[in-house]
């Protein structure tokens, strides 16, 4: 990816008339995008790696494969939220990591993690680098260096077990990889979150990630089997059978541990076959109230969908003053919903029926397939947007949270109320959009876009802005996050999410599986 923006460079957007338009209407921002700045022209901290742990490393990994360069330490400087995206148009020095290591297998992240605990070294794991909690920063901590274990070389299908539904990769297989690796056997894993193009299945692994198909085939947590993990006292291979009583769940410790505990370098996951048939179908809602109770009562029904989503007005009129065509009877007000359905074809339509009549009697108006496809079709687009927004002098940025149905209208209001509260007492109204995306039986999860314009400081304005959204989910009974992860931006909040006894059995377990406490500093644990 660019190392400064989201994604691949010949992939950037400009600015359309039409937001333009809406930019200066709106927020008063012009639109005009300010210069890229030439990455060979980024001071970047001095490297602390001595010569000693740089031999030793690349007696692990192979000389090739150990990194000091100029190029290879920007890329790997962070991930690719707001605030990292903004701290990289600081003249002074960028924070990078001292090296960047890419190790080959198991046994090499195993001997990469003996040299750093022996030399004082900090370990960052990093998949896709897609963070946007602050997850990938390479922070040394009160250690002499940090080290980014870049795990992009351990991408192979290591097992397949037809008959079990099940496939082990290498940790660093993107998603696309995992993808095209498993429609050579006409199977797919069905987990596309918005980061898909570039994350990898151990970074899905380690921050309990949740795809745009979950409503049909769950969060990623629940598709994993089995994985192996290294950890600086020693290994694991947890998950021998689906189901086991035998004492907790050891699993739960490393699934959303954020390389924190060790590093998960080989994932198994249960697979499917890949769907015959894809029944698409948008509806509109009067309000998002009613829309919310149309989602909670088919996600609590028995003919759930692939995709299941709901925006919210505001969100719903912003797409479609933006949207050149959306297709299909579109809208003109209330509330955007998309579905859609896989399976066999006789399957994926009868369950889309079924819903159809639930969804009707719930007060929705059926748009037809196109408006479902157009989502479809640009699902994985929305970042590069942000990054425009950017350069034009806006501030776009994204948080989410869930809590049960019952929660969810006073949820969405807090936090509405904190960032609009917030953002307008620092002379910067924003636009504040939300949506559902995530649906389960018992609640779903809210996904906020906020758009403003930047204020001379706009590092200082957005975290501002984060603080109150942050205290109003954790005062209004939501999680602190619901697939973003914790990282170290939501790390102020884990007290309040799990309780000082539960920050001291993180600690606990941290202390154990890494006394030295070389891996990921500054991230999960407060």
């Amino acid at each position: 990816m660019a190392w400064d923006a989201w994604g691949l460079p010949e992939r950037r957007q400009d600015l359309s008339d039409a937001q333009r338009a809406l930019l200066t209407a709106a927020l008063g921002v012009s639109g005009d995008l300010q210069p890229e700045r030439d990455a060979a022209a980024v001071t970047l901290t001095e490297s602390a790696l001595t010569s000693a742990a740089s031999t030793a490393l690349a007696e692990a990994v192979g000389a090739d494969h150990v990194h000091t360069d100029h190029d290879r330490r920007l890329r790997h400087s962070g991930g690719k939220s707001t605030p990292d995206l903004l701290r990289r148009k600081d003249s002074g020095p960028q924070q990078a990591p001292d090296a960047v290591v890419e190790p080959a297998d198991h046994d090499q992240v195993a001997a990469v993690l003996t040299v750093c605990a022996a030399h004082r070294i900090a370990v960052v794991p990093f998949g896709g680098g897609t963070s946007v909690v602050g997850g990938v920063d390479p922070e040394p901590g009160d250690l002499t260096a940090v080290v980014t274990l870049d795990l992009g070389r351990m991408n192979a299908l290591l097992d397949l077990d037809v008959e079990s539904g099940t496939a082990t990769f290498g940790a660093g297989t993107t998603g696309p990889q995992a993808e095209q690796l498993l429609a050579e056997h006409g199977l797919s894993l069905g987990h596309f979150p918005q980061s898909f193009q570039f994350a990898t299945l151990g970074g899905f692994a380690a921050t309990r990630s949740s795809g745009q198909a979950s409503a049909g085939y769950g969060r990623f947590d629940d598709m994993v089997q089995r994985f192996r993990v290294v950890t600086p006292a020693g290994e694991l291979a947890l998950g021998q059978a689906p189901a086991s009583a035998a004492g907790p769940d050891l699993r739960e410790l490393f699934i959303g541990s954020e390389g924190v505990f060790g590093i998960i370098t080989e994932v198994t996951v249960r697979v499917h076959p890949e769907p015959e048939h894809t029944v698409y179908q948008a509806w509109s809602f009067p309000d998002f109230a009613a829309g919310a109770h149309a989602l909670r009562t088919l996600a609590q029904s028995p003919d759930k969908p692939t995709v299941l989503r709901l925006s919210d007005e505001a969100e719903t009129g912003l797409n479609l003053a933006l949207a050149s065509d959306i297709g299909g009877a579109a809208p003109t007000g209330g509330c955007l919903a998309i579905t859609t359905f896989e399976g066999d074809r006789a399957g994926a339509q009868a369950r889309a029926g079924r819903a159809a009549a639930l969804l009707t009697a719930a007060g929705g108006t059926a748009l037809g397939e196109q408006p479902a496809r157009a989502w479809e079709h640009g699902r994985f687009d929305a970042p590069y947007l942000r990054d425009t927004l950017l350069r034009a002098g806006a501030i776009a940025e994204t948080l989410e949270t869930a809590t049960t149905w019952q929660n969810l209208a006073h949820l969405r209001q807090s936090v509405t109320a904190a960032l609009t509260g917030n953002l307008t007492a620092q002379g910067t109204p924003a636009l504040v959009l939300c949506h559902i995306s995530h649906t389960y039986p018992t609640g779903a999860s809210l996904y906020f876009t906020v758009v403003c314009a930047q204020s001379e400081d706009p590092l200082t304005q957005w975290m501002s802005a984060k603080r109150a959204a942050g205290d109003a989910i954790v005062a209004a009974g939501g999680t602190i996050t619901h697939h973003h992860a914790v990282g170290r931006d939501h790390r102020p909040w884990m007290a309040a999410e799990v309780g000082e006894l539960g920050v001291a059995v993180l600690r606990a377990v941290k202390n154990t599986v890494d006394p030295d406490g070389i891996l990921n500093p500054g991230k999960l644990i407060p």
